[in-house]
């Protein structure tokens, strides 16, 4: 005979009402049941002081240790008995193990690449800066405390054109924007929140509903659906939660008033999906802890195209809201807990089983690399920052793009468990590429495009620097995944002929894979529309100028190959902003100040002079330093940025170092005002020119190379406007 101990954080069986069902139903089944708390233990004979039902009351009796327990006290009130239950636990099975709060399992299902698209993209808010920036692409959001339980504390806003609406249950208010400032601020002081995207899901009357999924084990070892009900919020309240007045409705007469026709599509996709996620997280639980877990309560919405997301996940789901399911529950924990009693050694070998497989599985990672002329670090970053949505990813740091460094990520590649690599490799000269690959080979690269950055290190050739990136095409898996810029003229000299993989396009003024349109200038960024997975979005960009689009649709193109959903895509590009790449600082007197100080060549810096041409309040200066390594080139290219210059809405350009006056004479040629033209050798004597001729509302473009250190124009601009 089974023996069963339910332990408890209460001493007295008679104050837990649920324990006279469970002694009760295990009777019924054959096992021996008693209730116990932690202080009853006894490890020195093996023997706890025990509760017994029998003739309608509870009886004291010093009872063996069980075959198995039942764990059905509250996690954080067993916390401080935490040795005795962890004594315990090395001795006998135990049900019901913990799978987290809602963050801790939110980051566990972004392991499932089968069930990541169903989760809601969600960041934890530490700072109103960083819920401002999310709002920025979400104009609907949730905004709930970590740890939160049946819907209390919870903030639904909406983004309105001179402020927010916030919403608690059944009570709105609007607040201006430094109201709500001042609201986050507070909040974050004193708990820990997660921001989500707002799904709605509501019925043909407008009311908000949700599904609760209650899964269990049964007394094979089984998931088995107890049962799938909705949950209706009452008219005006966007909370369906039953202690919030919340009610229920039995599922088939609900899914065939809503859904008529597709009722039972809708059933058994609910179905399907309870059962599948539950023995996902059963096999997280065991590669994570050398655990099993039993039940599972999932809280699903259903958006208007019927798709399914994600809302929570609870490990101890409480009893559906009706009697004889409760008897269901207790039926099927007490046949799993006899079942886990008889089978510690199949369990065990299924786990060491699985572990096998996932380790198997680890091997045939994404490992992307990017190479090109510019956008590299860019395109990386957007990247890693969509996949981190729900991959460990591993991204290199910023700029660490040579041979050496990327024989550093190999060594920490091998030694942790990432489910996704994403590096950059730089070159300037023949045969560093093809290094790069000897020492990790990608199976998935991105050729941002092919630009004139050391062109003078190739005879001046541009197709001799296409040929050195191709050696990424070359280098890389020939059955991946290659991604290029369709609208980028000099990619046409990549040598793809004999690549066997796919190739994706991206674009703008071109028909491609992934082409961006309606792209537009924003507040500190850019917005622009694609159509992904047949629906039309409306994406933004924390960060100035139409070639960061491109950066975008590189991250896009890869990410939606591998399976990511538009929310995911939508959210990860509100991504951390690589340092001094048209970075915006807002000075006294309203003046603007444009830091792009990392690298300079002729097609970043026509780039960032249509940025400060955009974004312009007033006058426009352009600080423009050397470009290297343009070889035979530099006086040709110097010139066409001259002209572009003399296109562009620019009030004054300044130019800074050796041979760079070329610039500003072909300006003068094509007709630029000569007494705004200026050159210098000397940052010292710029900077005195600053001071004379910089006014209020003015906008002020820093460019230039890390070399030819044009960040200090941007320091001494800072200092003095700051």
């Amino acid at each position: 005979m089974t023996v069963i101990g339910m332990l408890h954080h209460r001493g007295d069986p008679k104050t837990v009402i649920k324990s006279y069902a469970y002694a009760a139903v295990a009777k019924a089944e054959g096992a021996k049941f008693y209730y116990f708390s932690p202080g009853k233990v006894n490890f020195t004979n093996r023997t706890i002081k025990g509760q017994v039902y029998e003739d309608g009351k509870w009886i004291e009796r010093i009872m063996p240790f069980p075959d198995v327990i039942y764990n059905a006290g509250s996690p954080e009130k067993l916390a401080k008995s935490k040795q005795i239950i962890q004594k315990l636990k090395e001795n006998i099975p135990f049900t019901t193990q913990s799978i987290g709060n809602k963050w801790n399992v939110q980051e566990r299902l972004k392991e499932a690449k089968a069930f990541a698209n169903y989760l809601i993209p969600s960041e934890i808010i530490k700072s109103a800066e960083s819920f401002f920036k999310f709002t920025a692409a979400f104009e609907k959001v949730v905004f709930k405390p970590i740890d939160g339980r049946k819907g209390k504390g919870i903030l639904f806003i909406t983004k309105k054109t001179n402020g927010f609406h916030v919403q608690t249950d059944s009570n709105s208010k609007f607040y201006t924007t430094q109201q709500l400032n001042n609201l986050i601020k507070e909040k974050v002081k004193t708990n820990t929140y997660i921001l989500q995207p707002y799904i709605s899901s509501v019925t043909k009357s407008g009311q908000v509903f949700d599904f609760r999924l209650h899964v269990q084990k049964n007394g094979e070892g089984k998931w088995v659906i107890t049962t799938i009900y909705p949950r209706i919020a009452p008219m005006g309240s966007i909370i369906a939660n039953i202690n919030n007045g919340g009610y229920t409705n039995y599922l088939d007469p609900f899914l065939e008033q809503e859904f008529n026709e597709e009722a039972y599509n809708i059933r058994r996709t609910l179905e399907h999906f309870s059962l599948s996620l539950a023995q996902h997280l059963d096999e997280l639980q065991m590669a994570l802890y050398d655990e099993v877990i039993d039940e599972i309560g999932i809280d699903v919405g259903l958006d208007k195209n019927q798709k399914i997301w994600i809302y929570e996940v609870n490990w101890r789901p409480g009893c559906p809201p009706a009697f004889y399911l409760e008897l269901d529950v207790v039926m099927n924990t007490i046949r799993y807990a006899m079942y886990l009693a008889k089978n510690q050694n199949a369990i065990k070998a299924q786990i060491r089983q699985l572990k096998r497989k996932k380790d198997e599985e680890k091997m045939k990672i994404p490992i992307i690399a990017i190479t090109g002329s510019a956008g590299k670090t860019t395109s990386k970053a957007f990247l890693a920052s969509i996949l981190s949505k729900k991959w460990n990813v591993f991204e290199s740091k910023d700029y660490w793009n040579t041979t050496e460094h990327t024989k550093k990520h190999a060594d920490e590649i091998k030694s942790s468990s990432y489910e996704a690599v994403v590096l950059e490799y730089g070159m300037a000269y023949p045969g560093v590429i093809t290094e790069h690959c000897r020492i990790i080979k990608p199976n998935i690269s991105i050729v941002t495009n092919i630009g004139l950055a050391h062109v003078g290190n190739f005879n001046s050739d541009i197709r001799g620097v296409a040929h050195a990136k191709s050696e990424l095409i070359h280098g890389m898996d020939q059955h991946g995944i290659l991604v290029v810029n369709k609208d980028d003229a000099n990619s046409r000299y990549l040598e793809t002929q004999r690549f066997k993989g796919k190739i994706l396009t991206v674009g703008i003024k071109s028909a491609a894979n992934y082409r961006a349109y309606d792209v537009n200038y924003a507040k500190e960024g850019m917005r622009f529309k694609i159509k992904l997975k047949g629906q039309v979005l409306q994406l933004f960009i924390p960060i100035l100028g139409e070639h960061h689009v491109y950066n975008a649709l590189n991250a896009i193109a890869v990410a939606d190959h591998l399976g990511f959903s538009p929310m995911d895509i939508k959210a990860g590009l509100l991504f951390k902003k690589p340092p001094r790449r048209l970075t915006i600082y807002n000075c006294k007197n309203n003046i603007t100040v444009i830091d792009d100080t990392v690298h300079s060549h002729p097609q970043g810096v026509r780039a960032a002079i249509d940025v400060l041409s955009n974004i312009g309040k007033r006058r426009n200066i352009a600080i423009i330093g050397q470009m290297r390594e343009l070889g035979d080139l530099r006086e040709a290219e110097y010139r066409k940025v001259g002209d572009y210059v003399t296109s562009k809405k620019i009030d004054y350009l300044i130019t800074y170092g050796f041979r760079t006056e070329e610039i500003g004479n072909q300006a003068k040629a094509k007709g630029f005002p000569p007494q705004n033209v200026y050159h210098f050798t000397d940052k010292d004597k710029l900077h005195d020119l600053l001071l004379k001729i910089v006014r209020q509302d003015d906008t002020i473009l820093v460019k230039g190379a890390s070399k030819t250190n044009m960040f200090e124009t941007v320091k001494f601009l800072d200092q003095t406007y700051g």
